[in-house]
């Protein structure tokens, strides 16, 4: 029965309409953006349609694949996306190399395409190396024990470790929380007992406290002794009294906050804004749309993500399959945690990270690891009932 269903019957329509709709919000908010003039005389509303098209190709892709085959693959696609973060290391740093450090961090690939961000590609490689560990460690211990439960932990953790300790050397902390954020989402996800989660959850609010403590009071412990750069401090500084430093660190949060609140309900229309934004079209797109379309327009964006995100709780709550439970999750927790940031640093509310707004930022790399990760859900969706009926016809 189910070989004789179509491609329109098992693609998800829903699924590419949000997408598409996300298409046309971004399109409309970098034409909007550029017109700044910051940007010279590139288009990038033609170079991020030109990523759609590639993420188009990339989810095509992806889709055509069935859900058993990555995981397969899945620690090949890690330890693929290690090499890339390892090889990016010894890059040749300078003005036109393939090693350019951006904004003070070695995190791209400046190739003649456009520069590539491995830690974009990782997080979705990091998500099915994870997902492939839990279901393998579900499947030899099936009785649930505490000390399975600290084993799984463990090996969870040694899985984070290794792309973490990249990505915090380029460094990259925003990258670097979404990785975090992932793994939090599939401990909880995974049934580690909450005996175990609790008093983790407990001390990493701790010590998250503690750190935000020392930087307000102990800036030079944590640059010798831990490393921390002077920006990164700024980052905490401007967050907590952007006024304070309105001519270094608080300058892009005033500048986001001046812009969408000037929008208030209705916004001042298409092109009307008057507030200058720098990178407005990348991390600060937001406040482009909530200046431009107001309260209702960026509201309207919100909710947009958050029919995304329920859609995609939906198509994951259908998956009988643990291994694809667990990839979609995994993919949840990161776009979620990707809007909750981009959003949130925009209006004050958490600080400043070099974190995008899916789909809507303009960007390959993000693109392209966002295509990449939903994709997958793509290919689970679309195999979904060939494994549930092939199992009922293998008792039969």
């Amino acid at each position: 029965m189910e070989h004789n269903r179509n491609f329109a019957e098992r693609f998800d329509w829903k699924l590419a309409a949000i997408l598409i709709t996300f298409l046309i919000i971004s399109l409309l908010a970098i034409s909007s953006a550029q017109t700044t003039g910051q940007y010279g005389e590139t288009n990038f509303v033609i170079k991020q349609l030109q990523w759609y098209f590639i993420g188009a190709f990339i989810i095509a892709f992806v889709m055509y694949f069935e859900p058993e085959q990555y995981k397969k693959m899945s620690w090949y696609l890690y330890g693929f996306g290690i090499f890339l973060l390892v090889l990016l290391i010894f890059m040749p740093e300078g003005q036109g190399q393939i090693g350019e450090p951006k904004n003070g961090a070695k995190s791209w690939y400046n190739l003649p395409i456009g520069s590539i961000q491995p830690s974009e590609f990782m997080k979705t490689f990091y998500i099915l190396a994870a997902a492939k560990l839990i279901s393998t460690h579900h499947e030899q211990f099936p009785n649930k024990t505490i000390k399975t439960d600290f084993l799984l932990l463990g090996k969870i953790g040694l899985t984070l470790l290794v792309p973490l300790a990249l990505i915090m050397q380029q460094p990259d902390l925003g990258s670097s929380l979404v990785f975090i954020a992932i793994t939090v989402a599939l401990v909880v996800v995974a049934g580690i007992s909450w005996k175990i989660i609790v008093p983790i959850l407990a001390g990493g609010a701790g010590l998250a406290g503690t750190i935000l403590m020392m930087a307000i009071y102990m800036q030079d412990f944590l640059a010798k002794y831990l490393g921390v750069k002077s920006y990164q401090l700024g980052r905490i500084y401007s967050w907590l009294d952007p006024y304070s430093y309105a001519d270094k660190d608080g300058y892009h949060l005033i500048t986001s906050l001046n812009a969408i609140g000037s929008g208030e309900i209705f916004g001042k229309g298409y092109m009307n804004r008057e507030v200058y934004v720098a990178e407005n079209h990348t991390d600060f797109i937001f406040s482009v749309i909530g200046e431009e379309w107001g309260f209702i327009g960026a509201s309207f964006v919100i909710c947009l993500y958050f029919l995304l995100i329920y859609h995609l709780t939906k198509i994951t709550l259908t998956l009988k399959d643990p291994f694809c439970t667990y990839v979609c999750a995994g993919i949840i927790a990161m776009i979620t945690f990707h809007v909750f940031e981009n959003i949130g640093m925009t209006i004050q509310l958490l600080p400043i990270t070099g974190i995008p707004l899916p789909f809507i930022s303009y960007g390959g790399s993000s693109l392209m690891g966002n295509a990449l990760a939903i994709g997958l859900v793509f290919s689970m969706k679309y195999h979904y009932r060939k494994y549930m009926f092939s199992a009922n016809e293998d008792e039969l």
